[in-house]
């Protein structure tokens, strides 16, 4: 607790457990137990039953049901020091006082021991500090866990942290894979294994501008900002996947790829502010959100605006000059060798409307 009190990514750390509260530790010396014939289970039970109380049987009299307990009579269980002045019955049927072979020593101890899956625990509680997320706060006590705890001791989690813990970075192989799938659908609409990098590598600038206003409002990366990325994503690669197809368009009709590409931006580029804009307009609510909730709001817009602002900006520049990249590399190579843009459609009506028709004589 000490050295987790020291990191800031922590705060609001607080622990029931403590070991100083004043107790009697009862010492038995087994050997004069047994010199006396004294059985130290029967010593310990009847203990039990002299302080703790038992409970017997019940009755009803009077129409009222009554609870029959065994217990020792309050005087004489008032100190500590009364059980050393109670007897029990040996194996000869003699009275033997317990301080023939007990022992009181006054200690200190924990009020209460808690036990978490069969083993001895403290639960310890806390939030991250503001700016950090809930991973950053689970990542620092695994660190200062593993500096800090000897051996023997390790930490466990319970409550979402549990879950959080355990997927660890589920999130980052979840995205690859997502990632992946994508390009092999934009490498099937394109028809291009080349292409589809120039959608991919224009939503960094979109991502960076989000953690950037994030960061500059001290707002943490958790749950609600990584909605609000997983929108802009799909905001950001529409716009490219709409610029780049209209580019790949003007390449088969015969276009230079610099013009395919001149060509594209030029004709996206006035959709494409007007629909980003309207949706960064439309987050400022979000953004200057007050109430219940308030952060959740803030974070979700800000994610989605930062990003959105950014990449809109910088996509209009940077998407063309990708796509120039990438068909370059390109070059005149195509996925399916011989193929033929014109559909099969058009070149079956022109064949019959050049034709010369019978006529009827």
């Amino acid at each position: 607790m000490a050295e987790l009190k020291k990191r800031k990514e922590l705060s609001g750390l607080f622990a029931f457990y403590s070991a100083k509260y004043p107790q009697y530790e009862i010492f038995v010396d087994k050997n004069l137990a047994m010199q006396k014939g004294v059985s130290v289970g029967d010593a310990m039970e009847n203990l039990n039953i002299m302080i703790g109380s038992t409970y017997e049987q019940g009755f009803i009299r009077f129409n009222n049901y009554y609870k029959v307990y065994t217990q020792a009579g309050p005087e004489f269980r008032k100190q500590p020091s009364d059980i050393l002045n109670m007897f029990i019955k040996n194996d000869h049927g003699e009275m033997v006082p317990y301080s023939a072979f007990m022992t009181i020593k006054k200690t200190q101890g924990p009020n209460e021991i808690s036990r978490y899956n069969l083993y001895i625990s403290s639960l310890i509680n806390g939030i991250p500090a503001k700016g950090y997320s809930s991973g950053d706060a689970i990542n620092v006590i695994k660190e200062v866990a593993a500096k800090t705890l000897p051996r023997g001791y390790d930490i466990a989690w319970e409550g979402i942290s549990y879950d959080e813990a355990r997927r660890g970075n589920e999130a980052l192989y979840l995205l690859l894979v997502v990632i992946f799938f994508v390009y092999l659908i934009l490498a099937a609409q394109y028809e291009s294994f080349i292409l589809p990098f120039a959608v991919l590598l224009s939503l960094p600038p979109g991502i960076f501008g989000s953690m950037l206003l994030l960061k500059t409002m001290g707002l943490a990366n958790d749950v609600y900002a990584q909605v609000g990325i997983i929108m802009l994503v799909g905001l950001l690669g529409k716009n490219a996947v709409l610029i780049v197809e209209f580019a790949v368009q003007k390449r088969n009709e015969g276009a230079t790829v610099l013009q395919a590409a001149i060509e594209g931006a030029r004709a996206r580029f006035r959709p494409i502010l007007m629909t980003s804009f309207a949706f960064i307009a439309g987050l400022i609510p979000l953004v200057l959100a007050t109430g219940p909730g308030a952060v959740g709001n803030h974070t979700i817009g800000a994610s989605a605006l930062g990003g959105m602002l950014f990449g809109t900006v910088f996509g209009v520049i940077i998407v063309p000059g990708l796509y120039y990249i990438f068909a370059k590399l390109q070059g005149d190579r195509k996925l399916i060798r011989d193929e033929d843009h014109n559909p099969l459609s058009e070149d079956y009506v022109q064949s019959h409307t050049n034709e010369p028709s019978d006529t009827l004589t």
